[in-house]
């Protein structure tokens, strides 16, 4: 956070905007680049798996996102305290869950490799950590 003086502001919708994207298209890449590097080295199932827990990885990601951020929005239209409602979040993980084990008991994935490509998202934000430490060390220079 940027401080003014004795009080801290919170960091700008475009920032947070670059920042979403950034990961997004980072997690996508990842997600790609395994699947890409699965096809000739791995049985068909765990690329299908990376691809699957890739999408859904995805997925989940863009629906968080968006489900969070219409909960700020209306909380900071009213100017009330955020109030994000549970049924959302069950839904979501619900609906991973059933198409994993739905893909699973169809014999179509691995699941070990349904649950490395759902982990995207740790890879992207390696991704953007070590995008931080490069500019804040090599250029000397803050991100925002």
């Amino acid at each position: 956070m940027k401080k003014s003086g004795n009080k801290e502001l919170a960091p700008s919708a475009p920032v947070q905007n670059e920042i979403d994207g950034r990961i997004f298209r980072s997690m996508a890449a990842a997600v790609t680049l395994a699947v890409i590097i699965s096809v000739p080295l791995a049985p068909w199932r765990v690329t299908t798996g990376l691809l699957i827990g890739g999408i859904l990885s995805l997925l989940n990601h863009y629906w968080m996102l968006s489900s969070i951020s219409a909960g700020f929005a209306l909380a900071l239209g009213q100017g009330t305290k955020p109030q994000i409602k549970l049924a959302p979040y069950v839904l979501r993980y619900f609906v991973v869950g059933t198409i994993v084990f739905v893909a699973y008991k169809l014999n179509i994935i691995s699941l070990i490799a349904t649950v490395a490509g759902l982990c995207s998202f740790v890879v992207a934000l390696f991704v953007e950590a070590f995008r931080e430490f490069y500019f804040a060390i090599i250029h000397r220079e803050e991100i925002n």
